[in-house]
C-alpha cells in the first residue's frame, strides 16, 4: 500500500500557491526557501508529474498543480477539523478578518460584538476595503479570512449567502427624476457597477455616472443626500432609503452572492471558530424593515 503524502509538504505547496512566491511561502510557513523548494521537489518526485511553472520570478500552478491544490486543500482542512476533535483548549489568539464596508454596517456590530462576548480570548482585527483589494490582500499574506463580493474572484470561494439587490434613492428627492437619471456607484472594477451598467444598456434607460466610490458609505451618502441613484445589497440597506419597484423604470438587478476565502492555513481552531460564526449569524440576518418600496 501507498504510503500517505507528507501534509507538510501539501501546506508549503498550498503556500506557494496562495502567494505565487517561493520566497513569500517560506516565510508563511516558517522554513528556509532551499527547504520549500526541496519540499516541492519530494512531492513532484512522489506524484510523478511537474505542479509548478517557474518564469523569473513568477511562480503558477500546472494543470496538475491545479488539480493538487483543491485535494490538497481539502486534506490540510480535515488534518485541522481531526486535530480540534482531540483537543481541550481554550480557543485563543489573533484573526485578520477583511470585509467589505457594503456589508460593515450591519455585519460588525452584530456579529463581530456577538463573536467577541463567546470567545473573548480571540482579537479580531478587522480590515474594510473593496473586495478587489481584500482578494489582493489575501494573496500578499495579510488576510486570514475575508468576506468578499463573488463574481469578482472564484478562486476558492465559500458561497455562503445571496441576497437581492435593490436600487435605492432618497425619500422624497428628485435623482429618481432626472433625466438621463444620475447613478452613484463604485469604480470600474466593481462587478455590481458591471452588473448594473449592462441592465441599464439592455432596457435602453438613459443615464450618467454621477458620483463614483469605492467605499459604501460614500455610496449612501450620495443617495441620502440625493444627489444619485444607487445600488445595494439587501444587508447594506439604511434608514432613509427609498427602494425603487422595477415599475419606475430602472431594471432588475441580478444578485449579489457573498463568499468567504481562508488563507490555506486558516482551517481548524479560531480560524472554524469565527468563519462558522459570520456563515450562521449572516444566515440569520432578517430582512430589513426600514427601506420602504417606492409607490
Amino acid at each position: 500500500m501507498a504510503s500517505p503524502l507528507d501534509l507538510d509538504q501539501l501546506q508549503s505547496f498550498c503556500a506557494i500557491a496562495d502567494c505565487g512566491s517561493f520566497t513569500e511561502a517560506a516565510r508563511r510557513v516558517n522554513k528556509t526557501q532551499s527547504a520549500v523548494s526541496m519540499q516541492i521537489k519530494r512531492l513532484e518526485e512522489r506524484l510523478g508529474q511537474s505542479l509548478l511553472t517557474r518564469d523569473g520570478r513568477s511562480v503558477a500552478l500546472t494543470l496538475h498543480g491545479e488539480a493538487l491544490y483543491v485535494r490538497a486543500r481539502k486534506m490540510l482542512r480535515t488534518n485541522a477539523e481531526i486535530l480540534d476533535h482531540f483537543s481541550d483548549g481554550d480557543l485563543a489568539g489573533s484573526i485578520r478578518f477583511g470585509v467589505p464596508d457594503d456589508y460593515a454596517v450591519r455585519l460588525l456590530p452584530v456579529i463581530l460584538s456577538s463573536f467577541q462576548r463567546t470567545h473573548p480570548k480571540i482579537a479580531v482585527d478587522v480590515a474594510c476595503m473593496a473586495s478587489e483589494h481584500l482578494l489582493e490582500g489575501m494573496k500578499a499574506g495579510r488576510h486570514d479570512l475575508i468576506v468578499f463580493t463573488q463574481g469578482t474572484e472564484q478562486n476558492f470561494g465559500e458561497l455562503f449567502r445571496t441576497e437581492k439587490m435593490f436600487w435605492v434613492a432618497s425619500h422624497g428627492g428628485r435623482a429618481l427624476a432626472s433625466d438621463p437619471v444620475a447613478i452613484a456607484c463604485g469604480p470600474k472594477y466593481c462587478i455590481w457597477r458591471k452588473d448594473a451598467m449592462e441592465a441599464l444598456d439592455r432596457s435602453g434607460r438613459d443615464y450618467r455616472i454621477a458620483y463614483t466610490s469605492s467605499n459604501a458609505t460614500a455610496i449612501s451618502s450620495a443617495v441620502l443626500s440625493d444627489l444619485a441613484v444607487g445600488f445595494l445589497p439587501e444587508s447594506a440597506l439604511q434608514p432613509g432609503m427609498r427602494v425603487v419597484n422595477e415599475e419606475i423604470g430602472l431594471p432588475r438587478l441580478g444578485d449579489a452572492q457573498i463568499a468567504l476565502m481562508r488563507a490555506s492555513h486558516a482551517y481548524g481552531g479560531i480560524y472554524d471558530a469565527l468563519a462558522n460564526h459570520i456563515v450562521q449569524s449572516m444566515g440569520n440576518l432578517d430582512s430589513p424593515r426600514h427601506a420602504e418600496a417606492a409607490e
